[in-house]
């Protein structure tokens, strides 16, 4: 009986703490006021697929400096946290980094100018 009650209760925990993950697309813009010598443009963050190691590549989608990139996560937070680079370089630097809020309804753009924290 002392098995059977403690195999109960180990099953509620284990399996009442795992959060539901959700599908969470966010389509990302940046400009880049002054492009010229740029060779790349990137994003890293918190969250898969993203990481703090290495850049997801932004592509360019005009000849006014706008590059943009599509990410989606699997996860069970409402909010991720991402920095965009520049020839590899991250921008605010000594600053935090930028918190982007999910859309409940599950697609969320972000638009933002490199190197200037949202106001």
């Amino acid at each position: 009986m002392r098995n059977l009650v403690f195999l109960i209760i180990s099953y509620f925990l284990m399996f009442s703490c795992v959060q539901k993950a959700y599908k969470q697309t966010v389509i990302y813009t940046i400009e880049i006021p002054d492009s010229e010598g740029v060779t790349s443009v990137g994003i890293r963050g918190n969250d898969q697929p993203l990481n703090w190691d290495q850049d997801m590549e932004l592509k360019k989608i005009n000849n006014k400096g706008f590059y943009q990139v599509k990410v989606t996560y699997l996860t069970g937070y409402k909010f991720t946290e991402v920095k965009f680079t520049r020839n590899g370089e991250y921008e605010l630097q000594n600053m935090p980094n930028r918190r982007i809020e999910f859309n409940p309804s599950g697609v969320t753009q972000y638009k933002a100018v490199f190197n200037q924290p949202l106001k």
